[in-house]
């Protein structure tokens, strides 16, 4: 219609795109499997349709438990997320890969009280992102990633664009 003004898009900012989700490992899901078996197996004395359904029901709080809390990590339209945290890519500073041992020594002798920190323990590595925000007392984030170099990559191309 003409002297309409056109609708602001609700489609997300230009730039590039970067998600994982830190899903447990083989032995998570294995774990949460084995627990609610020994669950049912400890009441089938008692009753064995008791044992199915206090089984069943554990089983599907704890893949219920398991989507919900399983954080994703992600870089779109020029913010990094990390859990429910985010911040703009133009407050980040230096990107370093972390193998498992780097992972290990950052989270160990060398890890900062102060730091940000998005990790799971089955996640083996990750990247340290130094913040460049002088107002910002977090010296830098720890992020888990199963695909590190992608994660950096994208930080560098996000930072470059902004």
């Amino acid at each position: 219609m003409p002297g309409t003004a056109p609708r602001p898009s609700s489609a997300p900012a230009p730039g590039p795109v970067w998600s994982e989700r830190l899903w447990p490992g083989p032995w998570g899901w294995t774990m949460l499997v084995a627990f609610t078996l020994m669950l049912g197996v400890v009441l089938l004395p008692v009753d064995a349709g008791l044992a199915v359904v206090v089984g069943l029901v554990a089983l599907v709080a704890g893949l219920t438990a398991a989507v919900l809390l399983t954080p994703t990590v992600s870089v779109q339209g020029g913010v990094l997320r990390a859990g429910r945290a985010h911040i703009p890519v133009a407050l980040l500073g230096e990107v370093t890969v972390l193998d498992a041992e780097a992972l290990r020594d950052e989270l160990g002798p060398r890890l900062d009280a102060r730091a940000h920190v998005c990790l799971r323990g089955w996640v083996r590595s990750g990247v340290r992102v130094e913040l460049a925000d002088p107002d910002d007392p977090t010296p830098y984030w720890l992020v888990s990633s199963r695909r590190p170099d992608g994660l950096a990559r994208a930080l560098a191309v996000s930072t470059q664009a902004r």
